[in-house]
C-alpha cells in the first residue's frame, strides 16, 4: 500500500473511531488500539508533510459535544493526559519530571484513573452553579439540572468552612457495577440495547434530556483536581483532603509516593485489587503534588508535563470456541463473530467477540473447539487476541474458513485493495446494507427524522413499505396508523417528521445519502465547494482531490458512487419530494472571497464564536484552516489564552496575530 492510501485508511479510521467514542458512546476498540494507530499516523504525516491536512485526527482533540445542550466555554482548558502501557514508559516520564525540576525533590499523587465521564463543577458562595462535560477541551455541555441529581455531588456547602469564594472542582461522573447491571437488566426485559459497558452507560445518561431518568440510574462521581483563585494549599494532594472536608467524594485509594519503586508497587497492587472496586476503572494517575512544580514543568499542546495515565493492560481469560458467524453492517462490511462457552470477564459475562477480519483469523490459524484466550480491549468491547496451542490434544476441530459470499444475500464478496475488511457489493438489495442505509438516512446528523427509529424501520422493512430512504417519501397514513387507527397520533407525527426533513440544508443531505467514507466533515466540505449535487456528480477525481480535506479513498468513492445508475435515480426520486439539492440562497449569499488563498490558523479561547464556527467563517469566505503554524501561514486567529509555543512560532516567523473583532470586521 502506498504511503498517501495508509494516510488516508488510518484518518478515516480514527475519524469513525472518534465519533462511535466521544458522539455515539458506541467504541468498538480500546484506547491502547486508538493510540497505537494515532501514533502510526503521526509518525508518517511527520515523515511526510507533503500529505497534510488540517482535518487531520491529528489535529484536534476528540469531542462529546452534543448540541442539544447549551455549550458553555471552559475557564481553564480541560487538556487530556498522555497515555501509557509500560512501567518503562512510566519511568521515563519519572526522568523527565525529575530533568524538567532540575533535580529537586519532588512527590508523586497515585490516583484511580475512573472510567466514566469527565465533568467540571463550578462553585460560588458554596452552591453549585455550573456542571459542564470536558467536551472538546475548550468548551463543553452544561449538564448541570442532570449533575444535581446525582447525590455525591454536594449541591450546597457547609457554613463555615474555608472553602474560596468561587472555585472549580474536577472529577469523573460514573455508574457504579451494581447499579449497571440492574440497568441492562431492565433493558434486556424490555428487549432494548445493552449497553457495553458502564462508559457508556454513565455518558448516555448523564446526556439524557429527561433529568428524572438520570436520577433512577444512580449515578455516582468521584472528584480528583481542584482549580481557582485562593484555593487552600500549594500542594494538590493537600487541597484535595480539604475538599473531602467540605463534603466532596475523593477517592480513599490516592496515595502520596516519592520513589520510582513506590510508583510501581501501587500500580501492581492496584492492577489486581481494582477488580473489588465497586466501579470500573482503568488505570492510574500520576500527578506531581507541587502546584508550584506543576506550573514550573507546564503543557504541552494536549496534555500537562507533570500528569500521566498509566492503562492496565486488559483482563485476559480462556474458553472455548464454539461457532464463527458473519455480520453485515450499513456499509457492506462483514464483521465475523466468534461463539464462545460464557466466561466473566470485567465485570460482565461475555459470550461473542470480534474476529476482525480474514487475516486476523488466518494469522490464528483458528478451529472450532479451540481453547482461545478473550480479552476487552479497553475492557470494553471483548476479543480473541490468541490460541492456546498448548490445550490442542491432536483432534482438531473444522478450521475456521472466512465465507466467499454474503451471508445474507448470496453475492460474492469483494475486497477493496487497501482495505483490511470484505465487502458485500449488492447495496441495491442486501437486506441489512437496505436497512442500515434508511436508519443511517434518519439519523440525527443526517435528516433528522427523530420520529422514527430503527425497530420501526425494521417493521416497514418486513411489511414492504420501504426499500430504500426515498420510500419513506412515499409513506401512506392508512399503512402505519394500525388497523382501526389506532396508531394515528404516532402516524402523524412521523409523516410531519418526514415532511419537515425536506427542509434539511443540502450538507446534511448530501452526508444522509451514505456514500462510502464521506462523513459530515466531508460531506460539508463537498457542499461548500460543489453547492450542488449536479454539480459534485459531474466532478472529476482530480477536481474532488482539489477539495480541503478530501483524499484519495474518499474521492474515489465519490465518483464511483455517483456513476451508478441506481444511485442517480435515487438523486432524482429525492429531488422530486422536495430535498434541498442546493446550497441555499441565503448559504451561497453568505460565501465571499474575503479571505481567498489564505491559511489560518486558530489558537485560544473566544467570546463571540466557538472555535468550530470560526473554522466555518473562515471556510464561508475562501480561507482554508490548518492546524499549525508555517511561513505558509497568512494570519493567527487568536482567542484568549493563546498557546505560548505559538506565540513565540508566530514572532518568530513574523506572523500577523488577529484579535476576534479585528477578524469579524475583516469578513464583514
Amino acid at each position: 500500500m502506498d504511503v498517501k492510501a495508509q494516510i488516508d485508511r488510518l484518518r478515516a479510521e480514527l475519524h469513525r473511531h472518534n465519533y462511535l467514542y466521544y458522539v455515539q458512546n458506541q467504541p468498538k476498540i480500546g484506547d491502547q488500539e486508538f493510540d497505537v494507530m494515532m501514533r502510526q499516523l503521526q509518525d508518517l504525516e511527520r515523515e511526510h508533510p507533503e500529505f497534510y491536512d488540517p482535518n487531520s485526527p491529528t489535529q484536534r482533540v476528540g469531542s462529546d459535544l452534543n448540541h442539544e445542550f447549551q455549550q458553555v466555554v471552559h475557564k481553564r482548558l480541560m487538556l487530556s493526559l498522555s497515555n501509557t502501557y509500560n512501567k518503562e514508559e512510566v519511568r521515563e516520564f519519572y526522568e523527565r519530571v525529575s530533568e524538567g525540576l532540575s533535580g529537586q525533590e519532588f512527590q508523586i499523587c497515585c490516583e484511580m484513573k475512573f472510567d466514566g465521564l469527565s465533568i467540571s463543577l463550578h462553585y460560588e458562595h458554596g452552591r453549585l452553579v455550573r456542571a459542564v462535560t470536558r467536551g472538546d477541551g475548550v468548551q463543553g455541555d452544561d449538564v448541570t439540572e442532570n449533575v444535581k441529581t446525582i447525590r455525591s455531588i454536594p449541591l450546597i456547602l457547609p457554613e463555615g468552612l474555608d472553602y474560596p469564594e468561587e472555585f472549580e472542582i474536577r472529577g469523573e461522573v460514573l455508574m457504579p457495577w451494581e447499579s449497571f447491571e440492574a440497568l441492562n437488566r431492565e433493558r434486556e426485559l424490555a428487549e432494548e440495547p445493552l449497553f457495553a459497558n458502564p462508559r457508556n452507560a454513565a455518558s448516555g445518561t448523564l446526556k439524557s434530556k429527561n433529568s428524572a431518568v438520570v436520577a433512577q440510574r444512580k449515578l455516582d462521581a468521584y472528584l480528583y483536581y481542584l482549580l481557582g483563585e485562593g484555593i487552600p494549599g500549594e500542594s494538590h494532594y493537600d487541597n484535595l483532603q480539604k475538599a473531602r472536608e467540605w463534603g466532596f467524594k475523593i477517592s480513599p485509594q490516592m496515595r502520596l509516593v516519592s520513589t520510582l519503586q513506590e510508583i510501581y508497587d501501587y500500580i501492581d497492587y492496584w492492577d489486581q485489587e481494582r477488580k473489588n472496586l465497586p466501579v470500573a476503572t482503568d488505570g492510574i494517575v500520576l500527578k506531581v503534588n507541587s502546584l508550584a512544580q506543576q506550573r514550573s514543568l507546564g503543557m504541552t499542546a494536549k496534555s500537562p508535563r507533570w500528569a500521566i495515565a498509566y492503562k492496565f493492560t486488559a483482563e485476559r481469560q480462556s474458553t472455548i470456541l464454539r461457532e464463527v458467524t458473519f455480520q453485515v453492517g450499513r456499509t457492506g462490511a462483514i464483521t465475523p463473530v466468534a461463539n464462545m462457552d460464557p466466561v466473566q470477564l470485567s465485570g460482565t459475562v461475555v459470550r461473542r467477540a470480534t474476529l476482525n477480519n480474514e487475516d486476523f483469523i488466518r494469522n490464528l490459524d483458528l478451529h472450532l473447539g479451540d481453547h482461545v484466550f478473550v480479552e476487552k480491549g479497553g475492557e470494553i468491547i471483548p476479543k480473541i487476541v490468541d490460541v492456546d496451542l498448548d490445550a490442542r490434544d491432536g483432534q482438531l476441530g473444522p478450521r475456521v474458513e472466512f465465507i466467499t459470499h454474503c451471508p445474507e444475500c448470496g453475492t460474492p464478496l469483494v475486497r477493496y485493495e487497501g482495505e483490511a475488511a470484505h465487502y458485500c457489493p449488492n447495496d441495491a438489495s442486501c437486506p441489512p446494507q437496505l436497512k442500515g442505509r434508511i436508519e443511517h438516512f434518519i439519523s440525527r446528523k443526517a435528516m433528522n427524522i427523530d420520529s422514527l427509529g430503527p425497530e420501526t424501520i425494521a417493521e416497514y422493512f418486513r411489511r414492504g413499505i420501504v426499500r430504500d430512504p426515498a420510500d419513506l417519501y412515499e409513506i401512506r397514513r392508512d399503512q402505519i396508523s394500525g388497523a382501526r387507527g389506532q396508531k394515528d397520533k404516532s402516524a402523524s407525527k412521523i409523516l410531519m417528521g418526514i415532511q419537515e426533513s425536506t427542509q434539511v440544508p443540502f450538507e446534511r443531505v448530501l452526508y444522509a445519502l451514505g456514500i462510502r467514507f464521506v462523513g459530515e466533515i466531508a460531506a460539508k466540505s463537498l457542499a461548500r465547494n460543489f453547492k450542488s449535487i449536479d454539480a459534485l456528480a459531474q466532478a472529476t477525481k482530480e477536481q474532488l482531490l482539489q477539495v480541503n480535506g478530501i483524499g484519495e479513498v474518499i474521492a474515489q468513492s465519490v465518483v464511483t458512487w455517483f456513476q451508478n445508475p441506481q444511485n442517480q435515480w435515487f438523486v432524482e426520486r429525492l429531488r422530486s419530494y422536495g430535498l434541498q439539492m442546493e446550497l441555499s440562497e441565503e448559504e451561497l449569499s453568505e460565501h465571499t472571497d474575503r479571505l481567498a488563498g489564505q491559511s489560518i490558523v486558530i489558537s485560544g479561547v473566544f467570546a463571540h464564536h466557538s472555535r468550530d464556527e470560526y473554522k466555518a467563517l473562515i471556510e464561508k469566505h475562501g480561507g482554508k484552516n490548518v492546524g499549525s503554524i508555517s511561513g505558509k501561514t497568512s494570519f493567527i486567529l487568536a482567542g484568549e489564552n493563546m498557546g505560548p509555543s505559538k506565540l513565540e512560532k508566530a514572532q518568530k516567523l513574523g506572523i500577523r496575530i488577529v484579535g476576534e473583532d479585528e477578524f469579524l470586521s475583516m469578513i464583514e
